[in-house]
């Protein structure tokens, strides 16, 4: 803790400066779209909040506890932006690209891929699916603890840069492209519901509870993701870079063959995250990081 508190922590670090971006513009839209907004006081307040409790970590580093949570708050930000996407996309946007994603996903394959590997039919596979599906934030969150528990500081600040930065790049992508997924609108061509083993309903169920309400099919935030922490996972041990590669496949898969995402979302995911990879560095170090955290 000693080696924390005695970097100049007084600066304001590059994914502050992010949230700090993204809040101010959130609350632009917010202010410019007031009358639309079922509580948008409530919405304004949360993002004075934060900016001022990002305001009182800058200015108090010698505080353990603030400097501690320097390090971590980016996943609760993120996580209520997430949150603030279910309001702000119903409000703002009149229209949806399920149509038209699904037409995409036709011409290309001939077919709907999630009704095409309806041939795959099987309990096992959809358990074993559903389980690596729904570990994707768990296994964003085991890098940066594996980094803070190998005390790579400086990796860890980059990597929680990068997944902020995926994260709300992800939630730009879910308001210009509005889209539920092929579960809602290709249900009526599915022959059968999934169906898995033990833990398939009540994981399924916790996912409905955090995302049946959002707009956030383009582009796959699971596919984005799961990839940058794969990328982030290099810095700690190249065994669990190549674990990581395969996990990643699994979660690309099941994206499609659980019907979250058609597979042109899932493209645009990789894609972004492949974009934001390469500039990213760039990014970072515009915005006050040290070349050797974006190496």
């Amino acid at each position: 803790m000693a080696e924390l508190l005695n970097r100049k922590a007084y600066d304001l670090w590059p994914v502050d400066r992010l949230i700090l971006g993204y809040l101010g513009a959130a609350t632009v839209i917010e202010l410019a779209f007031w009358s639309r907004l079922p509580n948008p006081m409530e919405l304004l307040t949360v993002h004075i909040a934060g900016i001022l409790l990002i305001g009182l970590m800058v200015m108090r580093p010698a505080n353990p506890a603030l400097h501690f949570f320097h390090y971590w708050y980016p996943l609760f930000y993120v996580f209520y932006c997430y949150k603030e996407m279910s309001i702000l996309i119903p409000a703002l946007r009149t229209t949806n690209a399920d149509a038209w994603l699904a037409e995409l996903d036709l011409r290309i394959w001939g077919a709907n891929p999630t009704v095409w590997l309806e041939r795959l039919r099987s309990p096992v596979l959809v358990e074993m699916l559903v389980i690596i599906y729904s570990g994707f934030v768990p296994c964003i969150l085991l890098m940066a603890f594996i980094m803070w528990k190998k005390q790579q500081f400086d990796t860890f600040r980059y990597y929680a840069f990068l997944i902020a930065l995926g994260f709300l790049t992800s939630y730009v992508g879910y308001l210009l492209v509005p889209a539920r997924g092929p579960r809602f609108v290709l249900r009526r061509l599915q022959t059968y519901e999934l169906e898995g083993l033990w833990l398939f309903h009540w994981l399924t169920a916790t996912l409905d509870r955090i995302e049946s309400a959002h707009w956030d099919c383009f582009p796959s935030g699971h596919t984005e993701m799961t990839i940058l922490a794969w990328w982030g996972s290099r810095t700690i041990s190249s065994n669990l870079f190549r674990l990581m590669f395969v996990y990643t496949l699994g979660v690309v898969f099941a994206t499609v063959y659980l019907r979250y995402h058609y597979t042109v979302d899932v493209a645009a995911g990789a894609i972004v995250a492949a974009g934001l990879i390469v500039m990213a560095p760039r990014l970072y170090r515009a915005l006050g990081g040290q070349r050797n955290e974006a190496a």
